[in-house]
């Protein structure tokens, strides 16, 4: 069984129809029980229970009038069977004794809780995330499950829990454990793997795997972002500390690689140049020299040589 539309006329037209039919079945109840007990027989009893009878079915008819707000649906069961769905806006008459179940279509959005996982490389982090969704199909969303807020909820909760241990916190392990180890392990790790602060990409791998878990609830997500993530409390100060040395050995890096090409081009001018002529000892003392003056992390202090340079 599928979402259908339910057979429905205008409310304003079907309340003058019943509400004149109901006046008319009840004075012409009222006018035949009259004749009835002036004598009027046996036609006028029964004109008197026809009438009653007409007002009855108009009653019985004033339980088919139903209001739709806007960005809403009403789910129609007639004694228990699903007949259809009423997702206009509008005052309506549908088929009477039938159960109106009100399904909300608008667009709604909900903070998960503060989960405390391990992510793909065993660190504790804790995560929450932001779900935007809406109803699609409210046969699914009232039949499906037994309560279509509670399973989003949930099933958004697992998701984020799945997404957090499949990606690492940070894309690649530390800049200085490969910077100083340099074996064969740590070079072999893609820097390049999606990690849980890379916010586009995650938001839509999430929005993804939400869409295939909520589908079969008539549930459409919109849009699922990471609103927290951090490490576990017990945890963070150290990874604050790796952190910071990471970034200590990266900057120093940087600037022996700057250091290494300011020397070789001041070696490979000074030769082209022809302006010194300088040995294996002389260029080593002189490259010794650069590379204190421009790695040092404090100014250095100049010594004039008075001698010579092996003096």
């Amino acid at each position: 069984m599928e979402l259908r539309r339910a057979f429905r006329v205008n409310g304003f037209l079907m309340l003058v129809v019943l509400l004149v039919v109901g006046a008319a079945g009840l004075i012409g109840g009222i006018t035949a029980s009259g004749s009835a007990a002036n004598g009027g027989g046996a036609g006028a009893s029964a004109g008197a229970v026809v009438g009653y009878i007409v007002l009855g079915v108009a009653v019985l008819g004033l339980t088919g009038l139903a209001t739709v707000g806007p960005n809403e649906a009403k789910v129609l069961q007639f004694f228990g069977k699903y007949i259809g769905s009423v997702s206009d806006a509008g005052f309506f008459w549908v088929v009477p004794l039938t159960t109106k179940r009100r399904i909300s279509l608008r667009v709604r959005n909900f903070e998960t809780q503060k989960l405390k996982v391990n992510d793909s490389d065993g660190n504790p982090v804790e995560i929450a995330a932001v779900v935007v969704y809406r109803v699609v199909d409210s046969f699914k969303a009232a039949f499906s499950v037994d309560d279509y807020e509670e399973y989003v909820r949930t099933q958004s909760e697992t998701a984020v829990r799945h997404l957090a241990t499949t990606h690492p916190y940070d894309a690649a392990p530390d800049a200085g454990s490969h910077l100083v180890t340099q074996t064969a392990e740590v070079s072999a790790v893609d820097p390049s793997r999606t990690s849980l602060r890379n916010g586009a990409e995650v938001a839509e791998e999430l929005t993804a795997e939400l869409r295939e878990r909520t589908e079969m609830a008539g549930i459409e997500i919109l849009e699922a972002r990471i609103t927290h993530l951090a490490y576990a409390p017990e945890i963070a100060q150290s990874m604050l500390v790796r952190q910071q040395a990471s970034q200590v050995v990266a900057a120093r890096s940087r600037i022996v690689d700057g250091a290494v090409g300011m020397v070789g081009m001041a070696l490979q001018r000074l030769s082209d140049e022809g302006m010194v002529d300088l040995d294996e000892e002389r260029k080593a003392s002189m490259v010794s020299n650069l590379l204190v003056v421009l790695c040092g992390d404090r100014a250095a202090q100049p010594v004039v040589n008075t001698g010579t340079l092996y003096s």
